[in-house]
């Protein structure tokens, strides 16, 4: 729509028939400043949502930590049913979790289940609550200690970090932060995610695993390990 003409008289007052024409403008300059406004404000929204994502990462921990491995490394896991590996000693691995405290696996004369685990890998990213969902519905299981190394880790690969992941989903079991080298799943002959190893108290190996498994099987580990013998008597 067209503006009027100027009127023609200068000191003529605009008819209420202009007034109304003009009235039907739409106002486009509040309308660009409300849409400047808004899209301030959506931006300032991401920008908050971002920076509240980044500061879920704590930089104060450290997402991989030196390890030191006493022992012959076990042969890579080829077949669970007929593993090499069962009746070797797990090699002693000592490191630290994120935060810096001490996280051993040894021989102790305690059985262990340990888990091995990536932040990147899809089959964790499932187990991981499944297991934390059964200690809350069972309990720490008696006997049997139980531990799990955080492996594989890399920034450029998709969950990190691994604290941060563990974190929210409450696992409540000691994590050993492997090394750049993973000179800790190089130790128990890791082939795949998730890795588990079952040892008796003396620290041989009673049984690996690699893939996702059920709660029924990682009883099954639990068991096996804590009848395997060689448990410390208090």
């Amino acid at each position: 729509m067209t503006s009027p003409s100027p009127a023609k008289t200068p000191t003529r007052k605009p008819t209420g028939k202009r007034r109304a024409a003009s009235s039907g403008r739409l106002p486009l300059v509040p309308i660009v400043i409300g849409l400047i406004v808004v899209v301030g404000i959506i931006g300032i929204l991401v920008s908050r949502g971002s920076s509240s994502s980044s500061s879920k990462i704590d930089t104060s921990l450290s997402q991989t930590q030196p390890v030191s491995v006493t022992g012959t490394p076990l042969p890579a896991l080829e077949d669970p049913a007929n593993d090499a590996a069962v009746g070797a000693k797990l090699p002693d691995i000592k490191g630290k979790s994120f935060d810096g405290t001490e996280v051993d696996i040894t021989a102790d004369g305690t059985p262990k289940l340990i888990l091995f685990v990536a932040h990147w890998c899809p089959h964790c990213q499932r187990e991981v609550p499944l297991i934390v969902d059964w200690l809350k519905r069972n309990g720490t299981p008696k006997g049997v200690g139980l531990y799990s190394v955080a492996t594989s880790t890399s920034a450029q690969r998709p969950n990190y970090p691994p604290s941060s992941w563990l974190t929210r989903e409450q696992w409540p079991i000691p994590v050993l932060a492997d090394d750049e080298k993973f000179s800790a799943a190089n130790a128990a002959g890791l082939t795949g995610f998730p890795f588990f190893v079952a040892t008796s108290g003396d620290g041989k190996v009673v049984a690996r695993t690699s893939g996702e498994i059920t709660t029924a099987q990682i009883s099954q580990l639990i068991d096996s390990a804590r009848s395997a013998g060689g448990q410390r008597q208090d």
